[in-house]
């Protein structure tokens, strides 16, 4: 027999009277209720959100340059020194 988690928690949003229409045909469509519905396509929404925010994706052409800039960086400019030398300070200030 699968165990199933308890839902507890519970949480509200204000909807426009066409929001919340639209939101019950589509759960009466589906066979949901309104709860199991929203439930579902929002936890599926904030798992595509969080995945797409995790990953890259670069096209070729982008792989190539990043590559490429990490095979063979560029020598570092006097500012870039400078910023190092800053943070190298400020870190063995702490």
């Amino acid at each position: 027999m699968p165990v199933t988690a308890t839902r507890s928690l519970r949480t509200e949003a204000r909807l426009r009277p066409e929001q919340k229409r639209r939101i019950e045909a589509a759960a009466s469509l589906r066979g949901l209720s309104v709860s199991d519905f929203m439930v579902q396509h929002s936890d599926q929404a904030a798992k595509e959100i969080i995945q797409e925010e995790r990953e890259w994706t670069l096209s070729e052409e982008d792989t190539k340059v990043f590559v490429a800039a990490l095979l063979n960086p560029p020598k570092p400019t006097a500012y870039m020194k400078a910023a190092a030398a800053r943070y190298k300070k400020a870190l063995s200030s702490l």
